[in-house]
C-alpha cells in the first residue's frame, strides 16, 4: 500500500473518529438535560433531544445503566476540569476558594442532574478522592498555614460547606426565580463569611 493510500485511511479513521466523539457528546449533554428535567426520562427522550435515532443512540449506550455510567465519568471530569481551571495553587487561598467555588456553580445544570440519579453517584468513582477533592483540601490548608481560611475548620467540613452552599445557590434559581447572578453572589458571601478566619 502506497503512503498516501496510508495517510488517507489514517485521514478517514481521524474524521470517522471525530464524528463519533461529537456524536457521543451531543447524547451525554443531550441526557443532562433530558435528565435534569424529568429523572425518568427514557433513552427515546434523550435521543430526540441529542437529534440522533434510537438506534444510534443504542450502538453508544445498548442500556440506560451504560448511559448513566458515562454521564456519571463524563461529570467527575467536569468537576475535575472545573477544579483545575480555578487555579486553586494561584493567590491566597481566600480568592482562590471563591474562584473554585464559582467555576463550580456553573455545572449547577449538570450537577443537578446528578442528584436527581441517585445511581449517578452509587459507584466506586464517586467514594475515591478525586483530582478536585485533592485540589480543595490543599488549598484549605494552604490557608490555615497562610492565617487566611479558620483553622477550625477542617477541609473536609469546608469541602461539605462548599457543595451544601453551591447546592443552596443552585435551588434558589430554579425554585425562587432568582437569577444565576444574583445567586452566585449569595453563594460566595455565605462562604466567605463561613470559611473567614476569625480575628485574633
Amino acid at each position: 500500500m502506497s503512503k498516501l493510500c496510508v495517510m488517507a485511511d489514517r485521514s478517514t479513521i481521524d474524521v470517522e473518529s471525530r464524528a463519533r466523539a461529537r456524536t457521543r457528546r451531543a447524547i451525554l449533554d443531550a441526557a443532562i438535560t433530558v435528565l435534569s428535567q424529568h429523572s425518568t426520562a427514557s433513552l427515546g427522550d434523550v435521543a430526540d433531544a441529542a437529534g440522533v435515532g434510537r438506534t444510534t443512540l443504542h450502538r453508544y449506550f445498548p442500556e440506560r445503566a451504560d448511559l448513566l455510567t458515562a454521564l456519571s465519568t463524563d461529570v467527575l471530569a467536569r468537576i475535575d476540569s472545573a477544579a483545575e481551571r480555578a487555579q486553586p495553587d494561584r493567590g491566597p487561598a481566600p480568592d482562590a476558594l471563591e474562584r473554585m467555588c464559582q467555576e463550580f456553580f456553573e455545572l449547577g445544570d449538570i450537577l443537578m442532574c446528578v442528584f436527581s440519579q441517585p445511581e449517578l453517584v452509587n459507584t466506586t468513582a464517586w467514594e475515591e478522592c478525586s483530582e478536585a477533592d485533592k485540589a480543595l483540601i490543599r488549598l484549605v490548608e494552604r490557608g490555615h498555614a497562610e492565617g487566611t481560611l479558620d483553622p477550625a475548620l477542617d477541609p473536609i467540613w469546608v469541602q461539605q460547606v462548599l457543595w451544601s452552599t453551591l447546592y443552596a445557590a443552585w435551588q434558589h434559581t430554579r425554585e425562587h426565580g432568582v437569577s444565576k447572578h444574583r445567586a452566585l453572589d449569595l453563594c460566595l458571601r455565605s462562604l466567605r463569611k463561613v470559611v473567614a478566619a476569625v480575628p485574633g
